[in-house]
């Protein structure tokens, strides 16, 4: 039987966070739901039962950083899993998108998550265990257009990740890579929203449970990265380094995103 873990989630009150800590519950483990919406938060905690509870989090503050993790070890004494889930998107071509807007993409997915993989390296280091799963993306090595401070957010992320990783081989904490790709969930209804992201809709996206299963998978096997789907992960990261046959995919894909984009808009919301 799989030994329970306590498991905090940052992004939890939604999309693919919540589906996994509704996994990680299944599994007996005990859940901490962190998010900018307490409220949202707390209601969630409450309808999934007693082995879970939910703390207030935005990722951008150290303080508030500092505060959720004395919080987590004064109530659990532990924790085993960090999941640095939590990521906002502005979505649009990169001139129409204000610059506060890519400054907040930046400062939270890129920053927010380095704030916590900080601030929780040190105490699972002197606690002598402890995983960082870092939820990154698919565009972390191929930049869609539509999402330019996104994908530069999750490029960074990923580099940051990796080098921390390798710096801390020879420590207790393990490190994990989850690459998703589109997945169905709030955020994506938010990039359906805008022309310029008709290339995300290429393909048919991946379930919230799908991603949140392998992630929950990885909290056993510790392996180094996940892509979803697997399959696409070598295509990724050589598509990723060659910007020739990268605008020359895009180009081709524009067009089947476009068509399905539509469906998808007059399916959600009668075409509005």
């Amino acid at each position: 039987m799989t030994k329970s873990k306590v498991i905090m989630i940052t992004g939890g009150a939604s999309g693919i966070g919540t589906t996994v800590a509704e996994l990680a519950l299944a599994a007996g483990h005990r859940v901490v739901i962190a998010d900018i919406d307490i409220a949202r938060a707390e209601d969630l905690a409450v309808r999934l039962g007693d082995r879970t509870w939910a703390v207030k989090l935005d990722i951008t503050s150290e303080a508030e950083w500092q505060s959720a993790l004395d919080t987590v070890w004064a109530r659990e004494g532990r924790l085993d899993v960090l999941i640095n889930n939590a990521a906002i998107v502005h979505a649009g071509w990169a001139r129409d998108v204000p610059l506060s807007g890519h400054h907040d993409t930046i400062q939270t997915n890129c920053l927010g998550a380095i704030n916590g993989m900080m601030t929780a390296l040190p105490r699972f280091k002197q606690q002598g265990s402890g995983h960082l799963i870092t939820v990154a993306s698919m565009v972390a090595f191929v930049p869609y257009p539509g999402l330019a401070s996104y994908a530069a957010a999750k490029h960074a992320l990923r580099a940051f990740h990796v080098a921390l990783a390798i710096e801390e081989t020879a420590s207790p904490v393990a490190f994990t890579l989850v690459y998703p790709g589109a997945t169905e969930t709030p955020m994506l209804d938010k990039e359906s929203k805008t022309d310029a992201l008709a290339l995300a809709f290429a393909g048919e996206p991946c379930s919230p449970q799908e991603v949140a299963s392998l992630i929950l998978d990885a909290i056993e096997t510790r392996p180094e990265e996940i892509y979803l789907p697997p399959e696409r992960g070598e295509a990724v990261r050589k598509l990723g380094v060659d910007i020739k046959e990268l605008r020359e995919h895009v180009e081709k894909n524009t067009a089947i995103g476009w068509e399905r984009l539509q469906k998808r808009r007059q399916t959600h919301d009668g075409g509005s």
